[in-house]
């Protein structure tokens, strides 16, 4: 009975991996369902499907907007679009948040203060309390994007060795903080930035002059980070490391036979390698003028906010909506905070010697969304041609009247949404990607219900992260297995994913009721952001 049913998870294992292998690169996904859209437009306005439009009347009549769908290939939409290409693209609104992020993200993590910062705060960590600082430094650790990954992840397993205690353990706990925990912080990052450019742009097909805050989660994903940290720390030290085994250090001795399949794997090996070594007094003297510069910056922000001016407040505007001005400089602040913060680290550590330094580090981080741009293309493209054509609008309405007619209560619809979300991810790994397409859907039709869209992202973050952690499709995940086989040489894709399986049905199954208690208590997500809002 038990071979049947190894045979039988492993047959759905590879039925996952085969079928996802199957899907094309999500740049042309988009650009085929801008095809479909296509013709799903010309079939919806041949039939006439319309929608009663829940808020807006006619100015002519004054009798409720009828809202039609419009052909995509009707000479005003086909003008529309050959002559508003470049503001299409350019006025999708991710681009410019993830864009000026990343500016400052890039200094910060080219100059090292990222990875120093993570080495740092883990390589200390009390051993009955190593599991906990793994983790949390992780989760926390997804503000430097991909040097958690690259940094964080093999320093774990070092680090878990040296306690005595089984490496694989280890990187299984970063990885689930890293990965499972995608959306769990502290603070807003890039990843808010990202999410709520899209969920903006989504909003603006229904409802007119919304505007994106950024910390519109801060509370859900700080609630997030102490829930799951607790989760991860059970599992690792009670299902994983059990499960594992005693550790055979001789086994470290073995890992020429587990060597990288490609030169570039091995590259990023060495590089782990490198970040063993014990954190050296230019880095620790970076890493106090980094402290220093980050505590000036938010001094600054805090005097915009508090002192004399005040040009972070909006003194003319209702009460909750006083600090507007604060939420829309959160973009700006994370990009000088950064860059302010990795100037003065990389000047102490070494690592930026002048000014040109520090605009090839700005350069080179532009250099790596290189791929976002040309996805931020199709995606601005299918958003907008979604939003032409009507049918998100009579979507979101007729879908509000269908959900309103099965009177499910809101948490268990948020749950359905984090469940489907965490299916759907194991096929497309792109969180933007997922994001773009379900967005322009989901978050008008469940703000018809009075569902605030911060409340929809926030739904959707947490299927979205808690299946990163056993889908092979996820980007990470063959140099995740790479790191594992230094430790033990033959471990393979099946080896991770049964590794990793438990952390992914507990960070789902919290998350799933972290929802539910949100959603029944209508507790605030982030700063001006309810979970429920007035309809019509």
């Amino acid at each position: 009975m038990a071979t049947r049913t190894a045979d039988a998870q492993g047959g759905f294992l590879k039925w996952v991996e085969r079928t996802g292998n199957r899907l094309p690169d999500p740049v042309f996904i988009f650009l085929y369902l801008v095809a479909v859209l296509m013709l799903i437009s010309i079939a919806a306005t041949w039939t006439g499907v319309s929608a009663v439009h829940p808020t807006a009347v006619d100015e002519a009549t004054g009798a409720p907007l009828v809202i039609t769908a419009e052909s995509l290939l009707s000479a005003d939409n086909i003008r529309r679009l050959l002559t508003e290409m470049p503001q299409t693209f350019t006025h999708f609104h991710p681009l410019g948040y993830v864009l000026v992020v990343m500016l400052g993200a890039g200094v910060a993590e080219r100059s090292g203060l990222f990875g120093t910062a993570m080495r740092a705060a883990v390589s200390n960590a009390p051993t009955l309390l190593l599991t906990p600082f793994v983790a949390l430094t992780a989760m926390v650790g997804n503000l430097a994007a991909d040097a958690a990954y690259v940094v964080l992840i093999p320093l774990a397993g070092v680090i878990f060795a040296a306690a005595g205690r089984h490496p694989i353990a280890g990187i299984a706990a970063a990885f689930a903080g890293v990965s499972g925990g995608f959306s769990a912080n502290l603070f807003p990052g890039q990843l808010d930035a990202l999410l709520f450019g899209i969920t903006e742009a989504a909003v603006e097909t229904v409802f007119a002059d919304f505007q994106a805050n950024i910390a519109g989660n801060w509370f859900f994903i700080l609630a997030m980070t102490f829930v799951y940290l607790p989760t991860i720390w059970f599992v690792t030290d009670r299902v994983i490391e059990p499960r594992l085994g005693k550790y055979t250090p001789t086994a470290k001795a073995a890992v020429a036979a587990g060597q990288p399949a490609d030169a570039a794997a091995e590259t990023r090996v060495d590089n782990a390698e490198a970040e063993d070594a014990p954190i050296a007094d230019n880095q620790r003297r970076g890493l106090r003028n980094a402290g220093f510069a980050a505590l000036a910056i938010i001094g600054v922000w805090l005097f915009f906010v508090f002192g004399p001016g005040t040009p972070l407040i909006d003194e003319t505007a209702t009460a909750e909506a006083r600090l507007t001005p604060f939420y829309q400089s959160l973009v700006a602040g994370f990009f000088i905070l950064f860059l302010v913060a990795g100037w003065a680290y990389g000047k102490a550590a070494g690592t930026i010697g002048t000014h040109r330094d520090l605009v090839k580090m700005m350069s080179e981080s532009m250099g790596d969304l290189a791929y976002y741009l040309v996805l931020a293309f199709a995606a601005a493209h299918f958003v907008a041609m979604f939003a032409w054509s009507n049918l998100g609008l009579i979507i979101a309405v007729h879908g509000a009247d269908g959900l309103r007619e099965l009177a499910l209560p809101a948490p268990v619809l948020l749950a359905v949404i984090v469940l489907f979300t965490g299916v759907l991810n194991l096929f497309v790994g792109s969180a933007s990607a997922k994001w773009a397409l379900l967005a322009p859907v989901l978050v008008p039709m469940l703000m018809l219900l009075g569902i605030s869209a911060e409340m929809t992202t926030a739904a959707y973050r947490v299927g979205d992260s808690a299946t990163n952690i056993i889908t092979p499709l996820m980007v990470y995940f063959p140099l995740i297995m790479v790191f594992c086989q230094r430790w033990v040489p033959e471990f393979g894709i099946g080896s991770l994913m049964a590794t990793m399986l438990p952390y992914s049905l507990w960070l789902l199954g919290t998350g799933v009721v972290l929802i539910m208690i949100w959603v029944g208590l209508s507790l605030p997500l982030g700063p001006g952001a309810p979970v429920f809002i007035p309809v019509g």
